[in-house]
């Protein structure tokens, strides 16, 4: 008998299953340096301007690093969102994932189930795109993220296996 799949969300680091998104404090080491999370090292990774990158890196918070490159997004060499954007986030997950077996097994633990980042009461499409959000029980969204980590999940699956 098959395991019905359940959703699993993750929304603040705080919260159940924080650990999945990029604010959590997970360091990656990238490039011959420590950046402090996921979050930060996806948004220097936007720019080929190593001051804007050292500015990022820099921040003690995720978010912080998050508002230095809103601040300085018409120097973005990698569109938001785009094809190549989306390589960016798969790399910097499979780092946070690899270098932190701890964090590797708890994502592997959540089996089949479907993973999606609950964006709340935020709207935008940016939002809408790395997430979803719950709108009188039906959600909307593409959950980019989401799918990035289940394509993870299911990479380390086939490794185990093999």
């Amino acid at each position: 008998m098959k395991k019905k799949v359940q959703v699993i969300e993750f929304t603040k680091v705080a919260l159940p299953y924080g650990w999945l998104g990029n604010m959590y404090s997970a360091p990656i080491r990238y490039d011959g340096k420590v950046w402090k999370t996921s979050e930060a090292l996806f948004q220097a990774l936007r720019f080929d301007d190593f001051g804007i990158r050292e500015i990022i890196l820099s921040q003690k918070s995720p978010m912080g690093a998050k508002m230095k490159a809103k601040l300085n997004r018409n120097r973005m060499v990698i569109v938001p969102m785009s094809e190549r954007d989306v390589e960016n986030m798969k790399l910097v997950v499979k780092m946070k994932f690899d270098q932190h077996p701890v964090l590797k097994s708890k994502l592997m633990l959540t089996g089949n189930n479907y993973l999606l980042e609950n964006i709340g009461r935020r709207n935008g499409e940016r939002h809408l795109f790395w997430g979803m959000k719950n709108v009188n029980e039906e959600w909307f969204g593409r959950n980019m993220m989401g799918k990035i980590l289940m394509e993870l999940r299911d990479e380390y699956g086939k490794e185990k296996r093999s």
